[in-house]
């Protein structure tokens, strides 16, 4: 079987609940341990193994974490990515806090991307019922497209405008 086969054999049957609760935000998510938790019964029937490496980027005065999830069978490996950048001016958090938070957010979302997961359906992604995207919503839907993201996902939870829609087929 090749890795192809054996990544979609646990895209098809992986299962993760939401079972943590954000009591700021009122609302049920999974995090990368839950993801990771969820995709052990896979490793010894398929042969395959998961890591998952960061690098720290500073390119434009702003630490951004470029997180790779990948798997592999010791012959072949496929890899995604995601890529966040660390909020230096978040509130009640202590530096090592801001690098942790924006760490989980990238394994979380490349393991995500990795394994087929829709962060359209996430606990992260509140429901605008058709409204169009506030300018955070818009650099998030860049980076979930960016990191291989459908854009009919978003267009399932936002109005896109023309201009926008045009923009993210273009990355």
């Amino acid at each position: 079987m090749t890795i192809n086969e054996k990544l979609s054999q646990i895209q098809t049957r992986f299962k993760s609940k939401k079972s943590r609760f954000n009591s700021f935000g009122k609302y049920y998510f999974r995090s990368a341990e839950d993801i990771l938790e969820a995709t052990k019964p896979f490793l010894l029937e398929l042969g395959v193994s998961v890591v998952i490496n960061e690098e720290l980027y500073d390119e434009i005065g702003l630490p951004i974490i470029c997180t790779t999830a990948t798997i592999t069978d010791g012959k072949e490996t496929i890899n995604a990515t995601a890529v966040v950048g660390v909020d230096m001016n978040q509130k009640g958090m202590q530096m090592p806090q801001r690098f942790g938070s924006a760490s989980s957010y990238g394994k979380k979302y490349a393991l995500g991307n990795l394994f087929l997961i829709d962060d359209t359906q996430d606990s992260d992604a509140t429901n605008t019922h058709g409204k169009t995207m506030s300018p955070v919503e818009v650099q998030k839907a860049k980076q979930y497209v960016q990191s291989g993201g459908k854009i009919d996902a978003i267009k399932k939870k936002y109005k896109l405008t023309p201009e926008l829609e045009q923009e993210l087929k273009t990355l």
